[in-house]
């Protein structure tokens, strides 16, 4: 008796789910009556770049308010009216920094948020572009081997105390550097072999445990203190910036992402297969090493201050991808601002839910864990 009451409610909902369909059939056979096929055609489309552009608003909205709300959220909670204030009157009035409302908002949070934007917009973008060259959904700026050429850098800094410069900014040259042998390594072996996507990932691949393991034995024999540092910044944070470090680490993200968007076009085109990018006169191997160097100095320029974020930029993009395609003229600026989004969530939950303080990587690998393994789950296709 359970079992037919069951099945005669699965019936009705299947039975109303085909109504529903119907009718939003016949809605849409009423909206396009009298027209043309291609009028049709023309009107659709017009109705999907509407949608796009309704998406991006909505997440230029959601942006702004994240950035407020981490403005005005901490040990010391401000109104988030008087944040937007306060950035108004000093960005475009001119008005000098003078209560303690407007030290806190503009000396101390607004560099964080920053950094956070700029490592969410930075990583996002870089990973859509991998994502799009390698024509494989696991890649990121990561997969070649940067964070661990990266980390390798900073821990013969921390450890050994040998860096290319002395100073304050020893460790992060280091790891800037570092992150880019892999790239450059890669770059000299495509002289010999094709730079095929296989042949990056696994290059990659290889040099990340021959960094591991160096890393690691440096660890082994180092000072406690040491070890503690190091790991400390492989797990990734965005406490230690300050205004200083903003111009070389936004100069870093704006090169990086006119060279995306000018190479839009051009993955859009790899993304059909190498056959028909050669059909157009693009020189898809030359295009790999120039996409994979411009990535590797996007994502070294921010792990050198940041230490590793993970998972940003693998799941920027896909999300982006859901909400609004795969045309790349779209989908690396809207990566980029669902990356910044991201990492203002993780550090929001930071400073608004815990107690103490935490690395901001270890907040977006939880996050970003359970939104991938949610999205695998929901994907359709077999294929890229």
């Amino acid at each position: 008796m359970k079992k037919l009451h069951t099945s005669g409610i699965r019936r009705s909902l299947e039975q109303t789910n085909i109504r529903l369909h119907d009718m939003r059939h016949h809605a849409r056979e009423k909206n396009y009556e009298g027209m043309t096929e291609e009028e049709v055609t023309i009107a659709q489309y017009k109705a999907h770049r509407w949608s796009k552009l309704i998406f991006v608003f909505i997440l230029l909205a959601v942006f702004i308010i994240l950035a407020g709300a981490e403005l005005a959220v901490g040990d010391y909670d401000i109104d988030l009216w008087s944040v937007y204030s306060i950035l108004i009157d000093h960005i475009f009035l001119g008005k000098p920094i003078e209560t303690l409302e407007q030290t806190v908002v503009w000396e101390f949070r607004t560099p964080r948020v920053l950094t956070a934007i700029a490592v969410g917009i930075g990583l996002a973008m870089a990973g859509a572009g991998m994502q799009s060259m390698m024509k494989n959904p696991l890649a990121d700026p990561y997969t070649t081997g940067i964070s661990s050429g990266a980390a390798l850098g900073a821990t013969l800094a921390m450890t050994l105390g040998f860096t290319l410069i002395s100073g304050t900014y020893g460790t992060i040259i280091n790891a800037f550097v570092f992150a880019l042998i892999p790239s450059l390594f890669i770059i000299a072996l495509s002289k010999y072999r094709k730079p095929s996507p296989a042949m990056i990932i696994l290059s990659g691949i290889a040099l990340m445990y021959v960094f591991n393991a160096a890393q690691s034995y440096l660890m082994l024999v180092a000072d406690p203190n040491a070890t503690s540092a190091v790991y400390a910044w492989t797990v990734g944070s965005i406490d230690g910036t300050d205004w200083g470090d903003m111009p070389f680490m936004w100069a870093v993200v704006i090169l990086g992402a006119i060279i995306m968007m000018y190479l839009s076009r051009i993955l859009n085109a790899m993304n059909s297969g190498d056959s028909y990018a050669k059909s157009l006169g693009i020189n898809t191997d030359r295009t790999r090493v120039i996409i994979l160097l411009s990535v590797s100095i996007l994502a070294a320029g921010i792990v050198s201050f940041t230490g590793i974020i993970g998972f940003v930029g693998l799941v920027a993009p896909h999300i982006a991808r859901i909400l609004i395609g795969a045309d790349n003229r779209i989908l690396i600026p809207l990566s980029a601002l669902v990356g910044a989004c991201l990492m203002m969530v993780a550090d929001l939950f930071i400073q608004a839910v815990l107690s103490f303080s935490m690395p901001v990587g270890l907040i977006t690998s939880l996050i970003g864990g359970p939104i991938f393994m949610i999205m695998i789950i929901r994907q359709k296709n077999e294929v890229w």
